[in-house]
């Protein structure tokens, strides 16, 4: 009898779960992008960053990461753009985010401008929640810092 109910208390006690929502944040569905893929308005200085000189934004995109900056120049060999194919399915698979290779061409060939949006978008996201919690002296807190400082503009 006094081995059912520690059994009993012991599942009822990991069935329970606490969540914790930071005041101002909204709880991401799992396996999905933070923005879609026309939502430029919610970052308003990287769209005209990118709609002055893409090229540029692309490489900074790409060079916070830690990839090699001039990986995005390599787009404009082909039909198919590789860096903008490779940093879509690298985020994805990152953050586990759903999505096809085919759907990251898509996205890459027809809706160019606004894939690297969506990337630089939920890049700053995902930097944010993690530096809000970790401590700063972890040891990848240069990189989300330079993740968060893409733009120089306050997160949303």
């Amino acid at each position: 009898m006094a081995a059912q109910n520690w059994t009993r208390k012991a599942s009822s006690a990991m069935t329970q779960q606490v969540v914790r929502v930071q005041p101002g944040s909204r709880l991401q569905e799992a396996g999905q992008w933070s923005t879609g893929l026309c939502e430029c308005y919610k970052d308003v200085g990287d769209c005209c960053f990118a709609l002055c000189c893409l090229p540029v934004f692309t490489c900074k995109v790409t060079s916070a990461v830690g990839a090699c900056p001039c990986l995005p120049l390599l787009d404009c060999i082909g039909c198919v753009p590789p860096a903008s194919l490779a940093m879509r399915a690298s985020v994805r698979h990152r953050y586990g985010i759903q999505g096809s290779v085919w759907s990251d061409c898509l996205y890459g060939c027809c809706c160019y401008p606004l894939s690297w949006l969506q990337i630089s978008r939920e890049l700053k996201r995902r930097a944010a929640s993690h530096a809000s919690s970790s401590s700063p002296s972890s040891s990848s807190s240069a990189r989300y810092t330079a993740l968060a400082s893409l733009q120089g503009a306050p997160l949303v």
